[in-house]
């Protein structure tokens, strides 16, 4: 359907919003169709490989039930379970797992390494997150925001926090491809590339929709989503000082959420969180957060992913 059998997602810019809206039209069914307790075949027979450069609680877990709830086997590969691009390049490593394999899941550090392994593996693979990108991420937000909100175009999104780095790349990508309005609000050293940000600029020109920049803490004002992650990312702990100090402002609490001027505004959040440092515990714990239903869409659309791709 959409062309998307056989389909590899590696980044969101190689998607329309056609198929984006048809992958978020499945999850919703399947995830209906779990929720009245019907288990499915529509993987039965595939082998799916989970291979984990970094650890992970919801992607392995999304993954893993959602091939389980399929009737696919999914088979987890650590660091320490695999020599991808040590002892093995990466391309000799995707032609063996192609062979034994019907698609790859890569949860790592390089956007290279993903790349190689759709372009070797002669099989689809899925982007679990890499230092550039997190599509599957991208896919439960909007999800998410059209439950809770009932349509995601013409809505304002609002991210707070390092707009440098995956979660804010890809969230420019899905709510400009989809008609939201996004702004990324952050100090000025820590804004998005600017050939990246041009290069959603017009996808928001095809969808009717708007992308700004900004350090201006009243940009929030009209928000129909407020959005943080972690200020240091794995592997960056050495930054935190550094990042709490230039952050701080820029921290979610009531006063920020108040600010929006919508009292229905919600809260969202990629997980996990360091509560207290982007995100105050009374706005994570809040009637207006929905990170726990962003956490579950996960498995929701990372199933539709795989049914539309592989059944």
């Amino acid at each position: 359907m959409f062309g998307l059998k056989g389909k590899s997602l590696l980044t969101l810019h190689d998607f329309t919003p056609e198929q984006i809206g048809y992958l978020l039209d499945l999850a919703a069914e399947l995830k209906a169709k779990k929720r009245m307790g019907v288990k499915g075949n529509l993987l039965a027979g595939k082998n799916v490989a989970l291979i984990f450069e970094k650890p992970s609680t919801r992607t392995r877990c999304a993954f893993t039930v959602a091939c389980n709830d399929e009737g696919a086997f999914p088979e987890y590969l650590g660091k320490d379970d695999i020599q991808l691009g040590h002892k093995e390049s990466v391309a000799d490593t995707a032609r063996v797992l192609g062979r034994f394999f019907d698609a790859i899941e890569f949860r790592g550090f390089s956007q290279e390494v993903v790349t190689d392994l759709a372009k070797y593996s002669g099989v689809p693979v899925y982007n679990g997150l890499t230092d550039l990108y997190h599509p599957t991420q991208i896919l439960a937000d909007l999800l998410t925001m059209k439950e809770h909100l009932g349509t995601l175009k013409g809505k304002k999104f609002v991210f707070v926090g390092d707009g440098r780095f995956n979660m804010a790349n890809s969230l420019l990508i899905g709510c400009a491809k989809m008609g939201v309005d996004i702004v990324v609000l952050a100090p000025e050293a820590l804004w998005p590339d600017k050939n990246h940000v041009a290069v959603c600029e017009g996808y928001a020109k095809e969808s009717g929709s708007k992308v700004t920049i900004t350090s201006d803490i009243e940009s929030v004002k009209g928000a129909d989503v407020i959005y943080t992650d972690v200020w240091f990312s794995m592997g960056e702990e050495e930054k935190a000082k550094e990042r709490i100090a230039l952050l701080q402002p820029y921290q979610v609490n009531s006063e920020m959420m108040q600010k929006t001027g919508n009292p229905n505004v919600l809260f969202m959040h990629c997980l996990p969180a360091v509560k207290g440092y982007e995100v105050t515990e009374e706005v994570f714990e809040s009637k207006q957060s929905v990170v726990f239903d962003e956490a579950e869409n996960r498995m929701h659309t990372i199933k539709a992913v795989m049914v539309a791709t592989l059944s």
